[in-house]
């Protein structure tokens, strides 16, 4: 049993080697908007908070692996309950917030080619993410499919003589996380050779859908939120957004948050939670201090570590960034086969005081790729909420 358990754990860490050499000989390109689109597609339509906590996460997707099966392992914790449950855990805070939406945690588990890419999209060009998601509300607001819900308040606002589109929930104690088929609620797509990929609802919501926006069911988790945007226009895009983080919320979620990395209430991408993942990039490899090449020495190596070791060999990782006592390997133990298993191949924003949780107009925090794939909120959530 033990052996079947550490085979599925190096599987799972083995996982995303494939895709690293898929990349190599593009790893210097920024990814095209194309690219952008399609991947943030299943996404963009998302509350503001919400999202921003996705993105947050999916750079460090092991984690997000163990955060799932965490959640699996919990079913009746939910919402702000489950999120006190892992406070203790070493996880990254943006990861712990998602287990209060395990349908949502274990769809970026399952996709991790895709939330890997979200994850290196974000590290790598978060201004053009920014651009991206405005780009697809852009267009599902003019083909009338997002629009004020029982659910959800859609509202603009304006910066630099552009409007953003924000996202927030209708009753701030509730987010309602949306599904929807992106070939539904954009409009013909523009990039035939670049279709965007669709998750459908899990199994007990109903059947997938065609045409329409389904809603989950109300998730009262306002104390896990606390990520926002600021959406900031200028130079002809939305080049001056950022991902915003509300300190003291995000200081009550976990018990392992470094304020100092968010000075001015700004999300920075955090390598300790990398968990040895490769950055997509030489230069952001050589920027968080991952100095082994993305080879495949480096990929036997990682598996030697994990594989044959016993239960010290996966507590003990030999990952650069992260200490080995702060791995909760219960996490990672449990079951015969690894999430990694259903793994998919194919004006000018005024801003306020994070710290004492209230917002800018872009950080309202809502309730809450590189090859082909298969593939604010308001209320007083996210980087800062409405008093």
């Amino acid at each position: 049993m033990e052996r079947r358990k550490l085979l599925a754990l190096s599987t799972a860490a083995l996982a995303l080697a494939p895709f690293h050499g898929l990349r190599a000989q593009e790893s210097n390109k920024p990814f095209t908007t194309e690219q952008l689109d399609q991947m943030l597609a299943p996404v963009a339509l998302y509350p503001d908070a919400l999202l921003s906590q996705v993105l947050m996460a999916s750079t460090y997707p092991l984690e997000v692996v163990e955060a799932a099966r965490w959640s699996q392992a919990n079913p009746n914790l939910k919402g702000d309950a489950a999120v006190a449950a892992v406070k203790d855990k070493s996880w990254d805070v943006s990861v712990k917030s998602l287990v209060a939406f395990p349908q949502t945690l274990q769809m970026m588990s399952n996709q991790l080619d895709w939330t890997q890419k979200l994850g290196d999209a974000m590290i790598g060009q978060q201004k053009d993410v920014a651009t991206a998601v405005q780009r697809l509300r852009a267009k599902a607001q003019a083909t009338g499919n997002l629009k004020s819900t029982p659910q959800q308040t859609v509202t603009t606002q304006s910066s630099g003589g552009a409007s953003a589109i924000v996202i927030e929930p209708a009753n701030p104690e509730l987010l309602y996380v949306p599904y929807y088929n992106p070939t539904w609620a954009y409009g013909p797509w523009p990039y035939p050779a670049y279709p965007p990929p669709y998750y459908p609802p899990p199994p007990n919501y109903g059947a997938a859908l065609m045409t329409g926006m389904m809603f989950g069911l109300g998730v009262a988790a306002g104390a896990a939120m606390f990520g926002g945007w600021h959406w900031g226009y200028g130079g002809g895009g939305w080049g001056n957004s950022y991902t915003t983080v509300n300190v003291n919320r995000a200081t009550s979620i976990t018990n392992n948050f470094n304020a100092d990395r968010y000075r001015n209430g700004q999300w920075n991408h955090d390598p300790a939670h990398r968990d040895g993942v490769p950055y997509r990039t030489p230069a952001e490899r050589q920027e968080f201090g991952q100095h082994r090449p993305d080879s495949a020495a480096q990929r036997q190596q990682f598996r030697g570590q994990l594989d044959g070791r016993g239960a010290e060999g996966v507590q003990n990782r030999g990952l650069e960034n992260r200490p080995a006592e702060n791995r909760g390997v219960e996490s990672r133990a449990g079951g015969e086969r690894g999430a990694f298993g259903d793994i998919n191949r194919g004006g000018n924003g005024a801003s306020r005081d994070f710290d004492r949780g209230s917002q800018s107009w872009g950080n309202r925090g809502s309730s809450g790729g590189g090859d082909h794939f298969g593939g604010g909120g308001g209320g007083r959530f996210g980087g800062g909420g409405r008093r």
